[in-house]
C-alpha cells in the first residue's frame, strides 16, 4: 500500500525559499509518477508539477516553471519540492499523490484527477 507523507510547510516573506519533502512508501516499482498539487483557501486544487520515477523525467505548470524544481533522492524514498521566489500567489496546502504511471511526465499525466493516493498536505504561507 502506497503512503505519502509530507513535510517542510511554514511560513516565508515574498522572495524566499523553502523546500517540501515527500515521504514515499509500499512502491512496487519505479512506474509510478509523484505529482505536486496545491490548494489556496476558496480556490480550487491545482498542479504544481510532477515527477516520472522511471526516467526521471519533470514537468512544471506555468505558475512556477522556473521558479520551483523537483526532484528525488532514491535512498531516502523521498521527492522534493525546491521553491524559490516565492509570492503570496503561493500560499496554499501543498499536496503530493502517487500513481502508477509509464511513460515520462507531461501535462497529460500530471493531473490530479488521475492520482489516486495523496498525502496529508502541509501548509506554506507566504507574507511579510
Amino acid at each position: 500500500q502506497v503512503h505519502l507523507v509530507e513535510s517542510g510547510g511554514g511560513l516565508v516573506q515574498p522572495g524566499g525559499s523553502l523546500g517540501l519533502s515527500c515521504a514515499v512508501s509500499g512502491l512496487t516499482s519505479d512506474y509510478y509518477a509523484i505529482g505536486w498539487f496545491r490548494q489556496a483557501p476558496g480556490k480550487e486544487r491545482e498542479g504544481v508539477g510532477c515527477i516520472s520515477l522511471s526516467d526521471n523525467s519533470t514537468y512544471y505548470e506555468d505558475s512556477v516553471k522556473g521558479r520551483f524544481t523537483i526532484s528525488r533522492d532514491n535512498a531516502k524514498s523521498t521527492v522534493y519540492l525546491q521553491m524559490t521566489n516565492l509570492t503570496p500567489e503561493d500560499t496554499a496546502v501543498y499536496y503530493c499523490a502517487a500513481e502508477v504511471a509509464y511513460s515520462p511526465a507531461n501535462r497529460y499525466m500530471c493531473v490530479a484527477e488521475l492520482f489516486g493516493t495523496w498525502g496529508q498536505g502541509t501548509q506554506v504561507s507566504v507574507s511579510s
